[in-house]
């Protein structure tokens, strides 16, 4: 993973953004040496739909069409 210096990050953060989303590999950012952040790129995992994201999970226990109370 490469290491870089918040100083430098602050004056390359754009072209380093951009590194990170091409190459698809991490930066560290440090302060004094010490690892403070990480850029990374975004995880690849494939986009659910959301119409009908949830089919499936839900479970109709008794009537849902009679009131619960009698109204006379």
């Amino acid at each position: 993973m490469q290491e870089i210096a918040i100083s430098e990050f602050k004056t390359k953060c754009l072209s380093l953004l951009e590194e990170v989303s091409k190459t698809r590999k991490p930066i560290r950012i440090t302060r004094r040496g010490k690892p403070i952040a990480e850029v990374v790129p975004p995880s690849s995992a494939t986009k659910r739909r959301k119409l009908g994201s949830m089919a499936g999970t839900v479970k109709i226990l008794g009537d849902i069409v009679s009131p619960v109370i009698d109204v006379r």
